[in-house]
Order: structure tokens, then sequence, then C-alpha cells
């Protein structure tokens, strides 16, 4: 044998079978990498995108927070204002009540002193009655009749 004519042949089968390679195995092999790399751009781009939707996200969040507080901040200053409202109304209402018995306390007090007086002119009427029998069952003297006045204003 013959090394060229078996190098001819072994140079003319590796053509043969890289030309059967090239046309009937490269191009799946080909776009089996064009379709992965298709994919991972794909992959990635949705990435990005998800990322940007994320921070977007975190933006509307923290907006969100901000609104919240703020409104929490609103509700808290109004429950405030309402507690005073609500204080005032009771002081007022206690300042009310607390006149309303004064002036009955007063009213009663004010009858009680008018009864008494009553009583008491009814008492110094009849210790007058009694002091003017006894002035007059007795003779005129005014030495008795200031003794008599004496036991009178003593017992008053």
């Amino acid at each position: 044998m013959i090394p060229n004519i078996t190098l001819i042949i072994q140079g003319l089968a590796f053509f043969a079978v890289v030309l059967l390679v090239m046309k009937y195995l490269w191009p799946p092999i080909i776009a089996a990498i064009e379709d992965r790399q298709n994919k991972i751009a794909e992959g990635l781009s949705q990435a990005e995108k998800a990322r940007k939707e994320l921070a977007d996200a975190d933006a509307r969040v923290a907006e969100e927070i901000k609104k919240a507080r703020a409104e929490a901040a609103q509700i808290i200053d109004r429950a405030h204002q309402q507690a005073v409202q609500i204080v005032d109304k009771a002081r007022q209402d206690a300042v009310v009540e607390a006149t309303k018995q004064k002036a009955v306390a007063a009213a009663d007090i004010e009858a009680q002193a008018h009864k008494a007086r009553e009583e008491l002119r009814g008492k110094v009427a009849a210790l007058a009655i009694a002091g003017a029998e006894k002035i007059l069952h007795r003779e005129i003297d005014a030495n008795a009749h200031k003794t008599l006045i004496d036991q009178l204003v003593a017992e008053l």
C-alpha cells in the first residue's frame, strides 16, 4: 500500500464525514445553540425587566407607606381634637351641673333660713308675750323690769 493513496482516501473520507456532519448534523446543533442563546437573552431581558418592576414596586410601596403614615398622623390628630372636645364638653357640663346644684342648695338654704327665722319669730313672739305677762302680773318696778328683760335676753 502506498501511503499517499491511503492518505488521499482518508482525506476524502474525512471531507465526506465533514460534509455530512455540516449538512445533516451541524444545522440542528447550531439551531439548538441559537435557540439556547435566544432563551438566555430573553431570560436576561426578563430579569432586567423584573428588576425594574421590583424597583418601581419598592418606590410605590415606599410612597404608600408614606401616605399611610400621613393618614395615621391625621387620624391621631383628629382623635386628640375629639378627646379635647369631649373633655371640654364634660367640663362645661360639670360646670352647668355644679351651678344647678349650687342654685338648688342655695334655694334650700334660703328656705331653711326662712323657716328658722319664722320659727325664731314665733318663739320670740311667745317669749315676748310671756315676758309681757310676767311684767303685767308684777307691779311696775324698774328693777324688776330690768331683771325680766335681762332674763328674756338670756333666753334668746
